[in-house]
């Protein structure tokens, strides 16, 4: 944790963040207690999150991001000439979301589906486990960032009992920006109670003649969904310190539906890789959008009218 000594400027959403040591730190490591189950389901109620450094195999991980930089390359997306493990971006690279570098990826099955991910699943649950049928990939070019949110709004038509799984594929300094998690806001009521409870594909009949496209758009809830588009003002209002690492290929993040979580602007020049993984009992209700061969996801096919 040496890096949180000499922070360099950090931001979010173009937004500086205050990194003094009451406003931002470290995220808490569970190495110590991740071979105790019990430990380990207490230390996530506590924390609202597990952060494992180390937890999965480095040449698993090493193989989805080499198949993923590989299919970037072929895409155009980095520059010229470099060498794709290294990711640098090209002039004009403006990714994201990038889903379909899940599709067909043995690597990244192998990796997010099998062996110590779904262990740890099992353990944390106490019982046989599930996986969604749909990974989020992120590939994220320079200066981009997520604002702050809940899973919750985006998944909760079935258990709130569900984990998410942030994997860095490949080494995250504080520079490149990785995932950032507003420390005991799983414990704030308000979130839950009000922001919590709502879906980003939900639109409101007694206002609109047709459900409309995009997430948030006509329901109760911000267009794509988000908490807050200021995560230094968000902060200020929850409280709080922003917690992160300097995230290296093999750790492993993962927390609640209520854990409110953004990223840091990325302030290299090269793509930001990660993927997002979710896990629940088989024997809990599922959320339709995100299982099956060809999940709905948030298509035309997931909304729902409501009254506002």
């Amino acid at each position: 944790m040496n890096s949180f000594m000499n922070l360099p400027k950090l931001s979010s959403l173009g937004t500086d963040l205050d990194t003094s040591p009451d406003k931002f730190g470290p995220l808490r490591s569970s190495q110590d207690v991740v071979e105790d189950d019990v430990a380990l389901r207490s230390r996530m109620d506590e924390d609202g999150y597990l952060y494992l450094p180390g937890y999965l195999n480095l040449n698993d991980v090493l193989e989805t991001r080499r198949e993923m930089t590989s299919r970037l390359a072929s895409g155009g997306h980095l520059a010229p000439g470099s060498n794709p493990m290294d990711a640098f971006a090209c002039n004009d690279s403006n990714l994201a979301f990038v889903p379909d570098l899940a599709l067909h990826n043995t690597a990244m099955d192998r990796l997010l589906y099998s062996g110590k991910m779904m262990d740890l699943y099992s353990r944390l649950l106490d019982g046989v486990v599930r996986h969604y049928d749909f990974t989020w990939v992120r590939a994220v070019s320079p200066n981009k960032s997520t604002a702050p949110h809940c899973d919750i709004v985006y998944m909760g038509r079935g258990t709130d009992r569900l984990y998410t799984a942030w994997t860095p594929i490949g080494d995250i300094d504080l520079k490149m920006g990785g995932l950032i998690i507003l420390e005991n806001s799983h414990k704030y009521d308000p979130i839950k109670k009000v922001y919590g409870t709502k879906d980003v594909d939900s639109w409101c009949s007694n206002k609109l003649t047709e459900p409309p496209n995009g997430l948030g758009n006509g329901g109760n809830i911000g267009r794509g969904g988000w908490l807050s588009k200021n995560p230094y003002l968000l902060r200020e209002r929850i409280g709080g310190r922003w917690l992160t690492a300097d995230f290296q290929a093999g750790d492993l993040l993962t927390f609640g539906m209520y854990t409110v979580h953004a990223s840091l602007d990325n302030r290299t020049d090269r793509i930001r890789l990660s993927t997002d993984s979710r896990y629940q009992l088989a024997s809990d209700p599922i959320d339709e959008r995100w299982i099956g061969e060809n999940p709905i996801g948030h298509g035309p096919g997931a909304k729902r009218a409501i009254i506002c």
